[in-house]
């Protein structure tokens, strides 16, 4: 089939130029202009796109391309566009940055899976003709780079005006507009990037006054101008039928808030009604046929979710019944006997023996390959999903349902509890990467609620 959104890409010269700043700068001005935008992410970055789901109010999709086969990338990316009149993607790291030595996955490799005419982010800071450089050396380092446009940071109006001319005239590519130092505008950084958009009270006049900015100081005719150069996508439409009428409990709060919201629709696809708690506020599980913990914060909480009491308990309860559950980094982590934090020990879940902490550095970090090693709730024996861990905790019981295998081929290790009503682990996947995944998950629910309407739960 074929299919067209007029689209643009916000890419990076390395990470840090304040990509996600302007993304949601324009964002925010293209929806006061009576634009209806649609946000994507590059990469599996799950906090950028709570920025943009808060600046437009739809949820924001993650485009990746090691996860996720080409073709599904162009379908998920047609299909939740189909109600806006501009798609916006946001690069991951620098534009070029993939896997290892190479561009494979990049934001780069991004822009020609979906033909997106690029836009580059660079900061103007302490730079005057040495941005030139910097912009021609990206637009020459590959010859289909697709740059047709820059955006300098950090720099003010003066310096803007008095360069412009120059660096078009050495770079061949438009400036398309600037945005200076902005006060008290930034978005505060934590171990695994920037902190979650829910935690910042006063986000949505922080992205205002950029809005106000933008509309200033971007020429946002010329990025819409832009975005409608982009050719038609040839794609394969993707089948998904209901399979099962289940109901699912997926934690969602400040703690646990990771997740793809393409591999949420999926499961409501396929028949499932997702019931958000608060394992942080909820005394118990909404009447259930499931239970999904995605990862987050939870260290952050750690005593909150300890004061909890309740709502462990019907947790683990459940799971002691055999209730279907999918947990995975954050969620892994809660479902283990304890948290510790400077030798103080926070009692959780303990549904799975062992303790959980925090390290001084990433462990297990990057993208992996999962293959199960015996049968369990998402796959038989012999199954494999594209995956990526990115943690800075470890624990004592890691697990070996599946085995990890570095896409580099340097490195592999056992990770993940499995049953046939479980996984619970670090490594986080993405369902559009194996749809059987989610569909056995489904079928699991199905098979608990259809034992515990006759009154035996041990499926």
């Amino acid at each position: 089939m074929v299919g067209n959104i007029p689209r643009i890409m916000i890419a990076g010269s390395n990470s840090g130029s304040g990509k996600t700043t302007i993304t949601c700068a324009i964002l925010k001005a293209l929806i006061n202009i009576k634009s209806t935008p649609a946000a994507f992410k590059s990469g599996p970055d799950y906090i950028d796109p709570m920025f943009h789901s808060k600046v437009i109010g739809a949820h924001s999709r993650n485009l990746d391309l090691f996860m996720l086969e080409k073709e599904t990338i162009k379908y998920l990316l047609l299909k939740n566009s189909s109600k806006a009149d501009i798609a916006v993607l946001e690069g991951a790291m620098g534009f070029y940055d993939g896997m290892g030595k190479t561009t494979e996955c990049s934001a780069y490799e991004l822009a020609i899976v979906t033909g997106t005419p690029v836009i580059l982010v660079v900061n103007g800071k302490g730079a005057s003709l040495s941005a030139a450089a910097l912009i021609k050396g990206f637009k020459e380092f590959r010859a289909d780079s697709n740059i047709q446009g820059v955006i300098l940071n950090n720099i003010n109006p003066m310096s803007y005006v008095y360069y412009k001319e120059v660096i078009e005239k050495e770079t061949g590519i438009k400036l398309l507009g600037y945005m200076p130092p902005m006060k008290d505008c930034g978005f505060e950084s934590r171990h695994l990037g920037l902190i979650t958009a829910e935690e910042i009270s006063d986000l949505q006049d922080i992205v205002d006054k950029l809005a106000e900015q933008a509309a200033k100081s971007i020429d946002l005719a010329a990025i819409s101008a832009l975005a409608k150069e982009a050719p038609a996508l040839e794609y394969t439409t993707q089948e998904i039928s209901n399979i099962a009428k289940v109901k699912i409990a997926i934690a969602s709060d400040k703690a646990f808030c990771f997740y793809y919201q393409d591999a949420l629709d999926l499961l409501q696809e396929l028949g499932a009604e997702l019931l958000p708690f608060s394992p942080l506020r909820d005394n118990k599980l909404p009447q259930c046929d499931g239970l999904i913990l995605g990862g987050g914060y939870p260290e952050v909480y750690a005593q909150e979710l300890a004061d909890n009491k309740a709502i462990m308990q019907d947790i683990k309860t459940a799971l002691e019944a055999n209730m279907p559950c999918f947990a995975e980094c954050g969620g892994f982590m809660y479902l283990l006997d304890s948290y510790k934090e400077n030798e103080k020990h926070y009692k959780w879940v303990g549904a799975i023996t062992g303790e959980t902490f925090m390290t001084e550095s990433l462990k297990r970090f990057g993208y992996i390959t999962l293959e199960a090693q015996r049968d369990n709730v998402l796959t038989p024996a012999g199954g494999k999903i594209n995956a990526h861990e990115f943690h800075y905790s470890d624990s004592t019981s890691n697990g070996t349902g599946f085995l990890a295998c570095k896409a580099s081929g340097r490195g592999q290790w056992f990770s993940s509890h499995v049953t046939d009503t479980m996984y619970a682990g670090y490594p986080h996947m993405h369902l559009w990467g194996n749809i059987e995944f989610a569909k056995n998950f489904i079928n699991a629910c199905a098979k608990y609620k259809k034992a515990a309407e006759q009154g035996d739960k041990k499926c």
